[in-house]
């Protein structure tokens, strides 16, 4: 929330509690899909950039496709008009998630080369470019975990320079992320995005 409206809240949350239990009670028929898609496009009518990428992020941990999120888009066109999609379209864009670009928004999931085994250490983390994003390779014996290298918060992409050991902090809100398992063990609850791996001919792949 704004810094005005965490103001209200704490002066005034009396009356502000009534709106927000509304809001929390006029979605409960609605599934989580179609309750965030929804948000989503009253944070585009509104221009709200912050509730957007909120509402944006909510709505694919709840298993909307990019493509859905498109398709409600261009469906609220009536409503949205022509300026205010191009708006959201510009700031989802500019948010850089992996799964809107050209490449794999259309793309059915595949065995997607990542590097070869013989340039991973046992216990060694690298951060690797491949054709379509960027991911954190960890190796521990013949056991390997591939993680998207963009924080589940607000998408930002997390340098190297983020990891000490093998914990990897997120530097915009300090999320920490064990990278041995991908679970979030500080500030926030959402792992990183894993990929199921398999190594054939000396070359590991990962799903996606």
């Amino acid at each position: 929330m704004s810094d005005a409206l965490n103001y209200l809240v704490k002066v005034r949350g009396d009356a502000l509690g009534h709106y927000f239990a509304f809001l929390k009670d006029s979605g409960k028929h609605l599934d989580p899909k179609t309750r965030n898609l929804i948000s989503v496009i009253t944070k585009v009518h509104s221009q709200t950039e912050g509730g957007l990428k909120q509402y944006l992020m909510r709505a694919l941990r709840e298993g909307c496709t990019p493509m859905e999120i498109i398709d409600a888009l261009v469906m609220a066109f009536p409503a949205l008009g022509l300026a205010k999609i191009v708006w959201a379209t510009e700031i989802i864009l500019e948010m850089g998630i992996p799964e809107f670009s050209p490449e794999l928004i259309n793309a059915q999931p595949q065995w997607r080369q990542v590097v070869a085994i013989g340039e991973v250490a046992d216990g060694e983390v690298k951060r690797m470019d491949t054709a379509t994003r960027t991911v954190f390779v960890y190796r521990e014996g013949e056991s390997y975990k591939v993680y998207d290298s963009h924080c589940p918060h607000q998408v930002t992409n997390i340098p190297h320079l983020a990891l000490e050991g093998k914990t990897l902090t997120c530097p915009k809100h300090l999320w920490k992320f064990d990278i041995t398992t991908g679970a979030c063990i500080d500030k926030g609850k959402h792992p990183l995005k894993g990929f199921e791996t398999k190594v054939e001919d000396g070359v590991l792949y990962a799903y996606w």
